[in-house]
Parts: structure tokens; C-alpha cells; sequence
């Protein structure tokens, strides 16, 4: 075998249709595009969505919601969760930076302390947000809240 007798695959390689020319060719004529319209003509192009008149499906679902644009969002971490940290780390001091060590929140997340579980250790916590459950348990544990500044 040499490139002399390279061939393509049987059936990889067809001709393209060539409209246009002329009646014989059986793709004379209107050259495959119908009578008239604007999708006979050219530089036509359909618009995106278009169903061809039919009420198109972004007309036919509803609206719906509303999406305030000054809400803030802020990552939960339950005190249970805390406690594990303090005692998988030995640690009192729970921040930003241990969290962000262990992927329980993202770089540029707002943090709040909620309620569920309890505190053991007395901890000492820094959060954006506490919830009163979560603030009453921990300083009740004798650890103490520090809320952070955004």
C-alpha cells in the first residue's frame, strides 16, 4: 500500500446538489425554494423563536417570580458544625479562614451562624450574621460572637 492507492471510504464522499441549473438537472427552476415568499428570498433569515406564526413558546409560558436585586445571600453553618471543626482541629477561634480551609464556604461568601445543634466548647466565633438561637448557645457555652464588617 502507497498514497497512489489511497481511496476514500465506499459512500464518504457525495457530490453536492447543484441548484440552479437548469430544468434537466430536476433542480432548476424555483431551485428548490418554492414560489415566491420570503423564504425564497435572498437574505432571508427567520427570526429566533419564530414557530412560523404559531404563538411561539417564550409568548406561550408565563412570567413569573421576581428577583429582588438587593437581597444578600448568605452561606448557613449550623453549630454542630462548628463544634465538629473546634474538636476535629482542637481549636477555640472559628473564622472566616478556618472555614474557607475546610470548603464549607467560598471565597467571596457571606457567612451566618444558625441554631441547630449545640456548642460544648467554649468558642469564640467570627461571623457576617448570628442567629439568636446560635448567639444565645454559644455565649451560654461561655464562648463569645464577633460579627465581621462586610
Amino acid at each position: 500500500m502507497d498514497l497512489s492507492n489511497l481511496k476514500p471510504a465506499a459512500g464518504s464522499v457525495k457530490n453536492r446538489k447543484r441548484i440552479g441549473r437548469g430544468q434537466g438537472s430536476g433542480r432548476g427552476g424555483t431551485s428548490t425554494k418554492g414560489h415566491k415568499g420570503a423564504q425564497s428570498r435572498t437574505g432571508y433569515s427567520r427570526k429566533i423563536g419564530f414557530e412560523g406564526g404559531q404563538m411561539p413558546l417564550q409568548r406561550r409560558i408565563p412570567k413569573g417570580g421576581f428577583k429582588n436585586i438587593n437581597r444578600v445571600e448568605y452561606a448557613a453553618i449550623n453549630l454542630d458544625v462548628l463544634q465538629q471543626i473546634s474538636e476535629e482541629l482542637g481549636i477555640t477561634k472559628i473564622d472566616r479562614d478556618v472555614l474557607l480551609n475546610k470548603n464549607l464556604i467560598g471565597k467571596h461568601d457571606l457567612f451566618k451562624v444558625l441554631g441547630r445543634g449545640e456548642v460544648k466548647s467554649s468558642l469564640e466565633v467570627h461571623a457576617n450574621k448570628f442567629s439568636d438561637t446560635a448567639k444565645s448557645a454559644i455565649e451560654s457555652a461561655g464562648g463569645s460572637v464577633h460579627v465581621i464588617e462586610k
